[in-house]
């Protein structure tokens, strides 16, 4: 048995408000979603001896990011830092914090992220590769990796747009269920294929939200955990896996990382696909989600696209997915929202939208170019 394995716990989580707001910057909504995470715990400020941040797009101060957020709430932490992954790092923070609390660095770690994207006019819309040189060939957005994606799987495998637009439907159909979300509006298929293509094969309703807003994530043993406020959640499983290399590889497209990672995680928790009540995996576009679904063992390679089909992945299905909306329609915070809303439904705190009986989450990450990936396996208390 892994000596890490459920010997941690998420002790408190907080959101700020999500959405644009002109008046906010990345810090100051970041000590929004830090103060709900002290009241979704009941621990007091100064009981927090860990900071580990991520800086948002439009952080001025980049990689000093925790001095400026420990000098804003006016704590001096005895373990701290600052990491920057795109949608890799939530994951890759948590883990951090996991190890930094078991191996007595500290206490209570605060793990957090806050952006003003929207108001910012952040556009991801920079060449997606190493340096330049992806530029000359037409590579302006992220979005462009997730292209090749799609339209890969769809030669191979048959995979189609309609298959993608499960995806984004499910999305919203949960996020109107969630009063925090920013997009609340049901769509359906022909909403999805009307849409306008920003890199085809993936349509404007493939495609995540850019958003302002922030999230904190609390950190501590599950030992000191039993004497918080919150319901008791657990973190049964990690992974991590990353790669170098890039269009040189010719399976890049596949991101076969992504599965080492979610098999390290299954591996430490003693578990598999089977063992798993409800997901939530990274979205920044649809086609990401059908690897997700393979790379973690819910179906073979190449099946990803039926197996999205006929309600499996919504509320009341097979395997429902981003209960909260995900980053396609709660909000973009990089997946920090992910790991919120697998507390929360493990806890029981989500309404209408509660998984029934959710024993267990997997939560994954992803980012920079297809680079950095991770996985937690989460466990009701």
């Amino acid at each position: 048995m892994h000596p890490l394995r459920d010997k941690t716990a998420i002790a408190g989580v907080g959101a700020s408000r999500q959405g644009k707001f002109p008046d906010a910057t990345p810090i100051s909504l970041a000590v929004e979603a830090f103060k709900a995470a002290l009241d979704d715990c009941g621990l007091k400020k100064d009981q927090i001896d860990g900071i580990l941040t991520m800086p948002g797009n439009t952080s001025p101060e980049g990689s000093m990011n925790f001095l400026r957020f420990g000098e804003t709430v006016g704590i001096n932490p005895r373990y701290t830092g600052s990491k920057s992954m795109g949608g890799g790092t939530a994951g890759a923070l948590l883990h951090e914090a996991a190890m930094a609390v078991n191996a007595g660095f500290a206490n209570y770690v605060a793990c957090v992220f806050g952006d003003t994207a929207a108001t910012g006019g952040t556009r991801f819309s920079r060449a997606s590769g190493w340096g330049d040189s992806w530029g000359i060939w037409g590579f302006m957005a992220a979005c462009a990796n997730s292209a090749i994606t799609a339209s890969r799987h769809m030669a191979l495998y048959g995979t189609t747009s309609r298959q993608l637009g499960e995806i984004a439907v499910a999305c919203r159909r949960h996020a109107s269920m969630n009063p925090n979300a920013i997009m609340r509006k049901p769509i359906t298929l022909e909403d999805h294929q009307n849409s306008r293509f920003i890199v085809e094969p993936l349509h404007l309703l493939d495609c995540c939200l850019i958003s302002d807003g922030a999230v904190c994530v609390i950190v501590t043993t599950k030992e000191r955990a039993r004497d918080l406020k919150a319901n008791l959640v657990t973190i049964s499983g990690m992974g991590q896996a990353y790669t170098t290399e890039n269009m040189e590889r010719e399976d890049w497209w596949y991101v076969p990382h992504q599965k080492l990672a979610v098999g390290d995680a299954y591996a430490m928790a003693g578990m598999g696909p089977a063992d798993i009540d409800v997901c939530q995996l990274y979205d920044n576009f649809t086609s990401s989600v059908l690897l997700w679904f393979e790379h973690a063992g819910f179906c073979k390679v190449g099946e990803s696209g039926p197996f999205v089909e006929g309600g499996r992945i919504q509320l009341g299905g097979e395997l429902p997915i981003n209960t909260a909306g995900g980053n396609l329609s709660e909000s973009y915070m990089e997946g920090w929202l992910h790991i919120v809303e697998g507390v929360r439904q493990l806890r029981g705190d989500c309404g209408i939208r509660q998984v029934e009986n959710a024993q267990t989450c997997l939560v994954t990450g992803r980012g920079l170019a297809l680079n950095c990936s991770n996985a937690t396996i989460l466990s009701k208390g």
